[in-house]
């Protein structure tokens, strides 16, 4: 499982148990000896039916996969990783189209990233997503909005509404970690890419949409008016911090 460590410059990094799903396998070497000199240990595989059967029998922190298999589509294989604890999920496809990538994010995606790629990227995008996931050890906080409707546990990354869980994925969690800072504040599409990635992914503001959308979805009747939307600006937290 996932654990810290520090990289050759003094960063810290997080490492953990990867599945690279890809059918090219000069390609899904690549990105095992890239993964592996970050301090991954990484599994790999060309089928999708493969890739369901270790998803499913536990162990795996983080998913690797191109959407375009052989045997079957990737989408079923997101599926089965998100059913799965919450297997976070970074997807690789030749798939350039807006709705391709907006279908991979609908099924709860992490992150996506275009063919052709650096290796490089795909590294620090998978260590972006586990510290989402994992969290920070330092924050010691757990925060109230509504007089109690909404609350946020940093540390375990959990949040509930009416007392009831919220299934998130990572990057929803980021969307309403990162709003839940600064309640009332207008964050611009283009702030909140870069606070729930960590730096800036070009194209990908005009999912962040989608992810909310989702979010929305979570929260139930009042979704709109947890999250409310600011014409032409972007999002904010629409209930105020308890005392």
């Amino acid at each position: 499982m996932a654990s810290r460590g520090i990289d050759t410059v003094g960063v810290s990094i997080v490492a953990g148990t990867l599945l690279v799903v890809e059918d090219d396998r000069e390609i899904r070497d690549l990105l095992r000896r890239y993964l592996e000199r970050a301090g991954f240990t990484t599994h790999t595989t060309g089928s999708g039916a493969e890739a369901i059967r270790l998803v499913s029998t536990g162990g795996i922190d983080l998913v690797i996969l191109d959407l375009g298999l052989p045997d079957i589509d990737g989408i079923e294989v997101l599926d089965t990783a998100r059913r799965t604890n919450g297997v976070p999920v970074v997807v690789l496809t030749a798939r350039s189209g807006v709705d391709d990538r907006i279908l991979g994010l609908e099924h709860g995606a992490d992150d996506y990233v275009t063919k052709p790629f650096s290796p490089t990227e795909v590294v620090l995008r998978a260590q972006a997503v586990l510290h989402r996931v994992r969290g920070s050890a330092g924050e010691p906080d757990t925060w109230s909005f509504g007089d109690g409707r909404l609350r946020i546990d940093e540390p375990r990354h959990e949040a509930s509404l009416a007392g009831q869980r919220l299934e998130l994925t990572p990057t929803e969690w980021g969307l309403l970690s990162a709003m839940a800072a600064a309640p009332g504040r207008v964050f611009s599409r283009y702030e909140l890419v870069n606070r729930v990635r960590g730096y800036e992914f070009a194209g990908y503001e005009r999912t962040i949409d989608s992810h909310v959308k989702n979010l929305r979805r979570k929260l139930g009747p009042d979704g709109g008016e947890i999250v409310e939307t600011v014409l032409g600006v972007g999002y904010r937290l629409g209930l105020n911090r308890d005392r």
